[in-house]
């Protein structure tokens, strides 16, 4: 199995390891998702959309240069968050997440919020 888009590899002292592209989507999905005011995840397929399905990669996409990787995020923030501070705490979440599991180096993160989210009344 040779380094392509879809797998990442690199050799170790005891052979080769092999991340799939949509293993780091899934790590930086839930990091991004761990962070107050991120309600969800934008993007993904019409489909996935209609369905309801909600998957820990949409809405991200990863760019391979050599041992680094540039990860590209659309989050739905709650209303009422100031959305650079929750931007820079997904930039944050999903760098330490990234790189603590897989051992790659990030080099950038960037974030799109895509929607808004907004709390429904509590119905008395």
């Amino acid at each position: 199995m040779s380094e392509s888009r879809e797998y990442y590899s690199r050799r170790e002292e005891h052979g080769d390891v092999y991340i799939s592209e949509e293993v780091l989507e899934m790590i930086a999905g839930a990091a991004a998702l761990e962070v107050d005011g991120v309600t969800g995840l934008a993007g993904g397929s019409v489909g996935e959309q209609l369905l309801g399905r909600k998957k820990l990669s949409k809405g991200i996409s990863i760019l391979w240069e050599s041992d680094n990787i540039t990860i590209d995020v659309a989050i739905q923030i709650r209303y009422g968050n100031v959305i650079p501070e929750v931007a820079k705490k997904v930039q944050e979440a999903i760098i330490a997440n990234v790189e603590a599991t897989s051992g790659m180096q990030v080099a950038d993160v960037n974030v799109r919020v895509g929607s808004i989210s907004f709390e429904k009344p509590e119905e008395a």
